[in-house]
């Protein structure tokens, strides 16, 4: 079992110094806190943490960002759902590092934490195991195991939700992302629209590849044309997704778009309507996630609802089973799919 003098020892830096970079305290320069977290990457650990002998009762959750409701919505339930299995909870914000807007490399006192070093701290504070929401290998472009095949080694207990990658064995809930994209599409192909266009989230993030696959599904359905020039890539968020929708009305208009989550559809709106567009008059808009704010905009926005109730369920009992070996259902990996659910307001409607 590695301790904090093991650490300071190898880094060449005092216990205090130690512990400082693992709570996030100032007073540290980075290469010297960066020589630590390394340390902390080739020492061994075990997943119940640095020096602690004996059951904490708490789990990490780790969300992309918090700017977005879903991943609060996310974290909130969670949080329940452990808390009445009997575990604390400490959360993390790991800020999409590899989906960032500006793709810079922050470094310095505001040097944002990235997900990686987040696990370290994790483990450092003797959390039991994890939940992963929209984990950072979702977005790996060569789907490699990356450093989650050396947690898995090391006996750390973790679940995926909205991620995973088939060459690991980690349990993972989703959302099918593909039905979503699927049914967003066929509600606007029955309201009377042939041309939709589709403002997507960063290329290569997954959940944006599958609602792309629905969304071509649905128009090679109905007989209608899959043309690339009706996608648009933007940042994940509302300036994305006003982006988006500016590049998708500067060539022919589409007389729909389907969005990748409501927050790039509230922008996405919000530039059809500087543009002077009518929505849904001139412009139907449907998003994904069924945010509070998705029933109270103007118009009130078509989406597509994720059951995170339920998934949130899903994943901490999952996890749970997994951390207590006596309750454990038999071995192999799990994976629950919940269908999302459209729900229909303001913001759709048959093309003028």
């Amino acid at each position: 079992m590695t301790g904090l003098a093991d650490i300071a020892r190898a880094a060449g830096v005092s216990i205090s110094t130690v512990s400082r970079v693992l709570n996030r305290r100032a007073g540290v320069n980075e290469a010297t806190r960066q020589r630590v977290l390394g340390v902390l990457a080739d020492l061994p650990y075990t997943p119940r943490g640095l020096g602690a002998l004996q059951r904490t009762g708490v789990i990490g959750l780790l969300v992309p960002e918090l700017s977005n409701p879903v991943f609060p919505a996310f974290a909130e339930a969670l949080e329940t759902r452990a808390a009445r299995a009997g575990y604390g909870s400490l959360l993390c914000n790991t800020r999409l590092a590899s989906l960032r807007a500006d793709g810079a490399d922050h470094n310095g006192e505001s040097r944002e934490l990235v997900e990686e070093e987040y696990v370290r701290m994790l483990l450092a504070r003797g959390v039991e195991g994890m939940v992963f929401v929209s984990p950072e290998i979702t977005n790996a472009e060569d789907g490699g195991a990356g450093y989650y095949g050396k947690l898995l080694a090391d006996g750390v207990q973790m679940v995926f939700v909205n991620g995973g990658a088939p060459a690991l064995d980690v349990p993972d809930v989703t959302v099918d992302e593909q039905v979503a994209g699927y049914l967003a599409t066929r509600h606007l192909v029955e309201l009377g629209h042939r041309r939709i266009g589709f403002v997507c989230g960063p290329a290569r993030s997954l959940p944006s590849r599958l609602k792309r696959a629905g969304w071509s599904a649905a128009l090679e359905e109905a007989g209608l044309p899959a043309d690339p020039g009706l996608i648009a890539h933007a940042p994940y968020g509302a300036a994305g997704g006003a982006t988006a929708m500016s590049a998708l009305l500067a060539g022919p208009r589409p007389s729909a778009v389907i969005c990748s989550s409501d927050h790039m559809a509230l922008g996405a709106m919000r530039e059809a309507h500087r543009r002077g567009l009518s929505v849904p008059a001139e412009l139907s808009i449907v998003g994904f996630d069924d945010i509070p704010l998705a029933a109270y905009c103007s118009p009130a926005l078509t989406t597509l609802a994720q059951p995170i109730e339920e998934m949130a369920r899903a994943a901490v009992d999952e996890l749970v089973q997994r951390l207590n070996p006596a309750a454990r259902r038999g071995g192999g990996s799990y994976s629950r799919v919940f269908r999302p659910k459209l729900v229909v307001r303001e913001s759709t409607a048959p093309p003028s």
